[in-house]
């Protein structure tokens, strides 16, 4: 299975990382490292994350991260993770 971002997720995710960036350079390093070794490792941990709150369809889960849960969609068909928003927890 392949992991693919949405353009949404993206644009998200350069905000979040200009803000942090703002206050500390090295934090926000470590973040996305983290993130992404998060990303790297979902297809071996996808039955470690629950179904998303928003959504009621179990192949949309939620990775929480600091302060964020990260959403993606399991797509059976094409066989691909599809990492759709990183939003703030409530």
């Amino acid at each position: 299975m392949n992991i693919l971002c949405t353009a949404l997720y993206e644009k998200q995710l350069k905000v979040i990382l200009e803000e942090y960036i703002k206050e500390n350079y090295e934090a926000t390093k470590k973040f996305k490292l983290y993130l992404d070794t998060i990303l790297i490792n979902l297809p071996t941990k996808v039955n470690k994350y629950k179904k998303a709150q928003l959504f009621d369809n179990e192949d949309i889960k939620e990775i929480p991260h600091e302060d964020f849960n990260i959403l993606f969609f399991i797509d059976k068909i094409s066989e691909n993770y599809l990492i759709l928003a990183i939003l703030p927890k409530d």
